[in-house]
């Protein structure tokens, strides 16, 4: 039989929580009238949506002062360029 999207299944599972966010827990629901599964599943839902709405990591676009790399750099390519950087600090 298919699943329809308005039908809602379920699956049993068990989790580890601890103690002190159990009792929280419990307090909550008891104090809302509710249970400490619907609170488990609101705190799930909330956490994938806004996990889902996070944009990906872009690193900012940054700049400095300056005149690019020096001649003496431009021509020397990377390996000229590292023993520049490391001239004088052994080896």
């Amino acid at each position: 039989m298919p699943i329809l999207p308005d039908m809602v299944t379920h699956m049993k599972t068990t989790i580890e929580i601890s103690d002190p966010v159990l009792r929280a827990a419990k307090a909550a629901a008891a104090r809302d009238g509710t249970t400490v599964r619907a609170l488990v599943e609101e705190g799930l839902r909330k956490v994938l949506a806004e996990r889902k709405n996070r944009s990906s990591f872009q690193l900012r676009r940054v700049a400095f002062r300056g005149n690019g790399l020096s001649e003496g750099a431009q021509a020397a390519g990377w390996e000229g360029i590292r023993d520049m950087i490391y001239e004088g600090r052994g080896s």
